[in-house]
């Protein structure tokens, strides 16, 4: 059975950084575009990042410049490194793959103003 575990959130400062983890386990890891979606408060869960087999990104405009995502391949690991976080960052974290598999827990970040 697949399994998501992400790890890494909590509370922060605005304008600070946080660097979030993602273990997916039993996948073809290496040919699948590994994403980071988050849910604010009251709100749809929304893409925040993805990264493709051949390493391409993609980001929205509301975190362009400040989230940069990166896997390892050798440890079915990808990464969510984020910076100058704003009070509208704050919400659950959570990795998946396209096409979308089973979620996992996520992790809570928090950003106070």
């Amino acid at each position: 059975q697949v399994q998501l575990v992400e790890s890494g959130g909590g509370l922060v400062q605005a304008g600070g950084s946080l660097r979030l983890s993602c273990a997916i386990s039993k996948i073809i890891f290496r040919t699948k575009t590994l994403v980071w979606y988050r849910r604010a408060p009251g709100k749809q869960r929304e893409l925040v990042a993805s990264i493709g087999s051949d390493l391409t990104t993609n980001y929205p405009d509301s975190v362009k410049g400040r989230f940069t995502i990166s896997r390892d391949n050798a440890k079915n690991m990808v990464y969510l490194q984020m910076n100058g976080l704003k009070p509208e960052d704050t919400g659950v974290y959570y990795c998946n793959t396209i096409p979308i598999i089973t979620w996992g827990q996520g992790t809570q970040v928090t950003v106070s103003s």
